[in-house]
């Protein structure tokens, strides 16, 4: 007679041949929440990683934008989501700005799971659109002094980059220029160049191929250093505006409590998906870079997203709109 225990071991290796193989990560759809609109500075580059990711990993991923509240409604959806690594989020320089302006229902770093940087840059451009007689920012500034609520500038939204250079602006030119919202930069950029409104800071990705095309101008440039690839366009400290430094980032993060494994594996295909020739061909086309892969991993995002809420403090205090959160 055959022993009791290896009877039971018999069954459960029998058992464990004839049950199908455990599904791995990923084995069905990954959305991928975008909180602007198509087309704006996050969008873009996160389709293009999407799409090469979804080849990479032999997966469907759907880019779904959910917008509004200067990006906040995206991510109150994702951080919701089910910790799964089948909802990301892919997040920006908006979520270091927005709890200085809004009441933000959750935290941006804690709330959520770095995964990686997915692009960094560019930074803000000032245009208008080609058929306003503003050749220079000194143009634009005397006709708004001179005719207070005249001028519009599109933003994508009360607490994004746009919006608060916008401010900066009229507090340091001493001007009343009217922000109206859209729902992401590229958005707003292309409104300007249909001649709807006047003029916007804008992300040079979509700026550039607009001012090729003539429709729109460049003034200024909101960061320290000129663009190379620009090099004409001064920046706003050349005007006589000090403390203009407004660069985007994209990054990849998944809801808090996302399996480790699951982070690392992400990480990785990130990675591999950013660091190729392909990606970084086009990113450069943008006016943006990818950070070293050595450096790219999910604390390095977490870090990046934390100095740049600090750093947005004064910035945030600097455009006299009332703040939500006192600025330290």
């Amino acid at each position: 007679m055959r022993h009791p225990h290896r009877l039971v071991l018999a069954l459960v290796a029998a058992l464990l041949a004839i049950a199908p193989a455990r599904a791995e990560y990923p084995d069905r759809t990954i959305t991928m929440v975008v909180p602007f609109a198509a087309g704006g500075l996050s969008d873009v580059p996160a389709r293009i990683m999407a799409a090469m990711l979804s080849d990479r990993i032999h997966q469907s991923i759907v880019v779904e934008n959910k917008t509004g509240g200067s990006g906040t409604v995206g991510g109150t959806f994702a951080v919701r989501a089910e910790p799964d690594g089948y909802t990301l989020f892919v997040n920006s320089i908006a979520d270091a700005q927005n709890l200085y302006f809004l009441p933000v229902s959750y935290n941006a770093v804690d709330d959520f799971a770095m995964i990686g940087m997915i692009v960094e840059g560019p930074p803000l451009v000032l245009v208008v659109d080609a058929a306003q007689p503003y050749r220079t920012l000194a143009d634009l500034v005397a006709d708004a002094r001179a005719h207070p609520n005249k001028i519009n500038f599109a933003t994508s939204g009360p607490a994004t980059s746009p919006a608060m250079a916008l401010a900066q602006l009229n507090l340091l030119a001493k001007t009343s220029i009217v922000a109206v919202p859209y729902r992401g930069a590229g958005e707003a950029a292309r409104y300007v160049a249909a001649g709807a409104v006047q003029a916007t800071f804008t992300f040079y990705a979509q700026a550039k191929p607009l001012a090729d095309a003539g429709k729109l101008r460049a003034l200024a440039i909101a960061s320290p250093q000129r663009i190379a690839t620009w090099s004409e366009v001064p920046t706003m400290a050349e005007l006589g505006y000090p403390n203009f430094d407004y660069r985007g980032f994209v990054g990849l993060a998944a809801p808090a409590k996302t399996p480790p494994a699951v982070i690392a594996y992400l990480n990785r295909e990130l990675n591999a998906v950013i660091h190729s020739q392909a990606f970084q061909e086009r990113m450069t086309a943008l006016g943006m870079s990818v950070p070293p892969a050595a450096q790219n991993t999910p604390q390095y995002l977490a870090d990046y997203l934390r100095r740049e809420t600090a750093r947005q403090a004064p910035l945030a205090a600097l455009t006299g709109i009332k703040l939500v959160k006192p600025a330290p």
